[in-house]
């Protein structure tokens, strides 16, 4: 039986979604599809992945190269503890938009969920 998901951001390298159990979503995680890999993240996680990736985007100097970001691959470290993705610098940027993308939506909803309760 398949299931059901609803969306929360997506982009050229991924998608970032909630899953659904019997009609109802299922907020506590988000799911991240990138790369032929999927991570199933609460909040605090996605928050310390868009650090990780804040630290490996810092390390990318390709302005000048030829090859445009493409070539050297970086370690990119994951939320869980002793696994990293060896990822090229557009990934990198792909995968950090994607988290941030979906940080932004869950933020946004629970700012209008807190908004319209008042």
């Amino acid at each position: 039986m398949m299931q059901q998901l609803q969306e929360i951001y997506q982009n050229d390298l991924g998608v970032a979604f909630f899953w659904c159990k019997n009609e109802t979503v299922i907020l506590e995680k988000v799911q991240l599809v990138f790369k032929e890999s999927g991570f199933y993240l609460s909040e605090s996680d996605l928050l310390k992945f868009a650090h990780e990736l804040d630290a490996t985007c810092s390390k990318i100097g390709c302005s000048d190269c030829k090859f445009q970001n493409s070539c050297q691959r970086y370690l990119l470290r994951t939320p869980f503890e002793g696994m990293e993705l060896a990822v090229s610098a557009n990934e990198a940027l792909l995968i950090k938009d994607l988290v941030e993308g979906a940080l932004f939506q869950l933020q946004l909803s629970t700012y209008l969920n807190n908004l319209c309760k008042n």
